[in-house]
């Protein structure tokens, strides 16, 4: 049964170990997740200039939009500021600023009725992130931008935390990934040719659980669950913020969710930087995941 948490007082040990359960957290707005909120509208207010973002879709072809968003979701990525508020975000939160590990935050968009649905607007297909070589003691932390509706956010699919799924995360090596597919997403405009892990089973999408959080509010959960975009019918695109962390106590101890039916090479874990210094993990835990997630496929091949 996956419980989920509102506001919980919980301690971050405490937190992580419910996560890696399969269990789902829910914060209200909190002062550096605003500011985090407040500088990725004013960079989409800017690079929109006087169209509304959440309906631009509909005054503009789909190449000028997909380049608009090719311009204006890196420069959120590695804006200075977004080095200084994560960390915050997280203390606030109660991780251990010496103990935690965080990767850059990614701007998310999910346009209305299928504008845009490939490569840097990508919609998401029920995944886990541990089959695109996440380690599974990976947590995400996801941030609406602006107000959610039940059709255009994102929904996880509890009754598959410990049921697995055929699928083809045998094909993805991060590595790889980043040298041949990272940099070409603005031109996947009609279709996705880029290959991503996807089930090859029917998934059952009910029953499902979707989260509402204002603006600023933060919906914390393994990267081991089973998660989708929803397919967005509500006329106005949604953007989003997510990033995640790993402890690396955890990361040394090879403690985390269970892994499944994740079957990837390679690893993410040289992405992430020490709240406290912005150091990289110790080069022990990187060589630990180097091969991909250390615990076996529970699945048959």
């Amino acid at each position: 049964m996956t419980n989920v948490y509102l506001d919980s007082t919980d301690s971050d040990d405490e937190r992580r170990q419910r996560l890696y359960a399969g269990d789902l957290y829910v914060y209200s707005p909190i002062k550096p997740a605003l500011e985090l909120v407040a500088l990725a509208q004013e960079l989409i207010s800017r690079a929109f200039g006087t169209r509304d973002a959440e309906t631009a879709q509909y005054d503009m072809p789909v190449t000028e939009y997909a380049a608009l968003l090719a311009e204006l979701k890196p420069r959120f990525i590695h804006h200075p500021d977004c080095k200084r508020l994560l960390p915050e975000i997280l203390g606030t939160l109660g991780c251990e600023q010496t103990q935690t590990y965080f990767d850059v935050p990614r701007m998310r968009s999910s346009t209305s009725d299928n504008f845009l649905t490939t490569g840097i607007a990508y919609a998401f297909h029920p995944h886990r992130d541990t089959w695109y070589s996440a380690p599974l003691c990976q947590i995400n932390w996801w941030l609406p931008i602006r107000g959610l509706t039940a059709d255009n956010g994102m929904a996880f699919h509890p009754a598959y935390w410990s049921q697995g799924l055929r699928n083809s995360s045998y094909i993805y090596d991060y590595q790889r990934w980043n040298q041949e597919n990272r940099f070409n997403a603005a031109q996947q405009i009609k279709t996705d040719a880029r290959p991503q892990p996807k089930a090859l089973e029917p998934v059952p999408l009910q029953p499902d659980i979707r989260l509402l959080p204002p603006a600023g509010g933060i919906i914390v959960f393994s990267g081991a669950q089973l998660h989708s975009s929803v397919p967005n019918c509500s006329g106005r695109t949604r953007f989003s913020i997510d990033f995640r962390t790993v402890h690396v106590g955890d990361a040394l101890g090879l403690k985390g969710a269970p892994n499944i039916d994740s079957k990837c090479t390679g690893s993410t874990m040289q992405d992430y930087l020490r709240c406290s210094d912005l150091a990289h993990l110790p080069a022990t835990a990187l060589k630990l995941y180097e091969p991909g997630p250390p615990q076996p496929a529970l699945m048959p091949a």
